[in-house]
């Protein structure tokens, strides 16, 4: 029973990192040596590079807003100016 825990507790760490590892991959900020450098950390500090890495390269994106204002009105992005009558 006691392996059975270790197996799981390796499993996850292993999807952390190969996640964190696509994660570097796929950024386009990053040089090649950069990506490397990093992958390679992730892999040999585990648990707590993968994380840090992360959430590091998450601070640096752009944040996207999903609220927007609802309903009609006047748009800005018109060039229509008008006074009713």
């Amino acid at each position: 029973m006691e392996f059975t825990y270790w197996y799981i507790t390796l499993a996850i760490v292993i999807l952390i990192n190969l996640a964190v590892s696509v994660f570097l991959a796929k950024r386009n900020d990053l040089e090649r040596f950069q990506k490397g450098a990093q992958i390679a950390l992730v892999w040999l500090i585990p648990l707590i590079a993968a994380i840090g890495l992360w959430l590091f390269h998450r601070t640096q994106d752009p944040l996207i807003s999903s609220s927007k204002s609802f309903g009609g009105g006047a748009s800005k992005s018109t060039n229509f100016t008008g006074t009713g009558d």
